[in-house]
């Protein structure tokens, strides 16, 4: 079974799933009816807010997306029908949902996500949102200006937030576009800019498949002009009049870790995975992280100091600043 290689996000695959005519499609229909049976009934044995389950299997076991999530995804009440299709019944308090008029477990309003209370059969805020943005949340409803590879999202207090939305977060010509138009909108109506995302990585870094296709085809003109692009991006990032914050997380290579490293302030998750691994593939890290890191050892070189203690600190630097 193929699936439209445009679709990123797991979440928005899930519907097309469902709709396959062949085995892939048969497993799918018969997998999800029996999870959803089954999340549904271990209500309240488990928990009144099905929302702790999505949450719990997110956290505890891996999944990218919660069973209520994936089944409002595919539609509440198409869920019901491949359920029924396959001999399984929702529990009732899903029912009762439905005939109430509410059509699906979750609804983004206000900058926040809202659930179904099974308690009180109303739809309710899930607690615990006011201490986060949450950019899934504001996206539309604040959003400044976007094109196909980068998203600029109005966070409040005057600053703005730069999202990458191309495949891995990879950088390319509109993600470049997209830093150099959140720092001019920065720098003329704002006080900051923050880039970062909710992706599953930072980025992975600048797009090789450009560059290599670039090289292959001996437009060395195209591929100068690619670098200097990228090389002035960084540096804009590191000279413009706002502070730049980046915000990396999971996957940080190569162009990731460059733009972090060009950053004023890295903001870095627990889990990020940072470098110029560029070297793995026979290619000079060239968004200026080489001059970064000669520029970083130089400050820190001391006579007769060198070896892992002086390379530690000069990693730990690139990374935070």
């Amino acid at each position: 079974m193929e699936i439209n290689q445009s679709i990123d996000k797991p979440i928005d695959r899930f519907k097309v799933l469902v709709k396959g005519k062949d085995k892939a499609g048969e497993f799918y229909r018969k997998n999800f009816s029996a999870m959803f049976q089954y999340c549904s009934n271990r209500i309240p044995e488990i928990t009144e807010d099905f929302y702790k389950i999505d949450d719990a299997m997110k956290a505890g076991f891996g999944w990218e997306n919660g069973p209520f999530e994936i089944w409002d995804a595919i539609g509440v009440e198409k869920g019901i029908e491949l359920m029924k299709v396959e001999g399984y019944t929702p529990a009732n308090w899903v029912t009762e949902m439905i005939a109430s008029g509410v059509t699906s477990f979750y609804s983004v309003k206000d900058g926040a996500t809202y659930y179904y209370s099974i308690t009180t059969k109303k739809v309710e805020k899930i607690p615990g949102q006011d201490a986060f943005i949450i950019l899934n949340n504001i996206r539309e409803s604040k959003k400044i200006w976007n094109n196909n590879d980068s998203i600029i999202t109005d966070l409040g207090d005057g600053i703005i937030n730069l999202e990458f939305t191309s495949k891995m977060n990879s950088i390319g010509a509109g993600v470049l576009q997209g830093i150099n138009k959140a720092i001019d909108i920065a720098e003329k109506e704002y006080n900051g800019l923050v880039i970062g995302n909710q992706g599953a990585n930072f980025s992975v870094g600048a797009n090789l498949g450009m560059i290599f296709m670039m090289a292959v085809e001996q437009e060395y003109d195209e591929l100068n002009m690619a670098i200097k692009f990228f090389q002035d991006t960084m540096m804009r990032c590191r000279y413009s009049a706002i502070p730049v914050i980046a915000a990396p997380h999971g996957m940080t290579l190569g162009g990731g870790c460059e733009l972090t490293m060009h950053a004023d302030r890295a903001v870095a998750a627990a889990e990020t995975y940072i470098g110029l691994v560029e070297f793995g593939v026979g290619v000079i890290p060239g968004g200026g992280g080489s001059k970064e890191m000669a520029l970083r050892a130089s400050d820190l070189f001391r006579k007769n100091v060198c070896g892992i203690k002086c390379f530690t600190r000069i990693f730990l630097n690139s990374w935070y600043g």
